[in-house]
């Protein structure tokens, strides 16, 4: 069947192609300028592939046993901290599902309180010292456990199984474990699948656990390190600026052809990566998800 293009679809699929253009352009750009010579990229003018093209950025990135440690914490936490938000959230949303729960008001409310009133960031830092969270591994698993969004999304998708396999499974002789593990985890996959990929972005996204609640460097996830690296490669850069005006000398390269730009670009590559690779294969379940979860019950 012949597809006929008007005027209307030719200037929506060129405004589409060049909205999806910006969104991937600043990938290219931050890929290039890390396969790129550090010495060569301060003279600019790099677009689409790099002018002197090396691998040094990455290699002295991974020379450095910092990232190893950083990427080993931030693995730890969005594996286990999804695990675990996603199995309480969904053991949450099974019990507020059912009708017949007592107290099942009560319980939505008081889970819903929290999310819109904030005692701040210093009653939540002593809240946080007072459980000895602070500077400890579980400081980045323990407070993300619950979401409210979450917990509804999930209650609102369980409303939509037929409550037919629940009574015939109870029928079985099957109590509310078992059905929980046999029937509502195997026909909730898109839902678990968008909530997954909603708290594992954030888990690995996450810097500002680590920037204020933990001093330990071992403990340190790799969106911190990238942090840090970026305000010391400002301040370096800044301080270089000056000595240069006040000495009227100009910056001097650095030999091994690595800068401290071309090294955090080096570095956000590499902690981005991971997400763009596991998106593609949950994307399928995200939007059905969502879906399901916003419009069943």
């Amino acid at each position: 069947m012949k597809r006929d293009f008007s005027l209307f679809s030719t200037l929506n699929y060129i405004m589409l192609a060049l909205i999806g253009f910006s969104m991937i352009y600043p990938f290219i750009y931050i890929l290039v300028y890390s396969l790129n010579d550090g010495n060569d990229s301060m003279q600019g003018a790099l677009y689409f592939w790099p002018r002197q093209f090396t691998f040094d950025n990455y290699v002295q990135v991974f020379d450095n046993p910092r990232i190893w440690q950083a990427y080993k914490i931030t693995l730890m936490r969005t594996i286990l901290g999804t695990f675990l938000h996603v199995l309480l959230c969904t053991l949450m949303a099974y019990a507020l599902a059912k009708k017949t729960l007592p107290g099942r008001t009560f319980f939505t409310f008081y889970i819903f309180l929290p999310t819109i009133f904030s005692a701040g960031f210093i009653p939540y830092f002593i809240t946080l010292q007072k459980l000895h969270l602070i500077n400890s591994f579980w400081v980045y698993i323990i407070p993300m456990l619950f979401n409210f969004m979450h917990i509804v999304i999930i209650r609102t998708f369980l409303q939509g199984i037929p409550e037919e396999l629940d009574e015939s499974a109870r029928i079985d002789g099957y109590g509310d474990f078992t059905i929980f593990l046999k029937i509502i985890l195997p026909l909730s996959g898109p839902v678990l699948a968008t909530i997954s990929l909603f708290i594992g972005v954030a888990h690995w996204n996450d810097w500002f656990a680590g920037a204020y609640y933990v001093s330990n460097k071992n403990l340190v996830p790799v969106q911190t390190l990238l942090q840090q690296m970026l305000t010391e490669a400002e301040a370096l850069s800044n301080s270089m600026q000056r000595a240069a005006q006040q000495g009227g000398q100009t910056i001097s390269m650095n030999p091994a052809g690595s800068t401290p730009e071309s090294l955090r670009m080096a570095l956000l590559v590499i902690t981005v990566f991971p997400i763009l690779c596991i998106y593609p294969f949950l994307q399928k379940y995200f939007v059905k998800g969502v879906l399901l979860g916003s419009i069943k019950g």
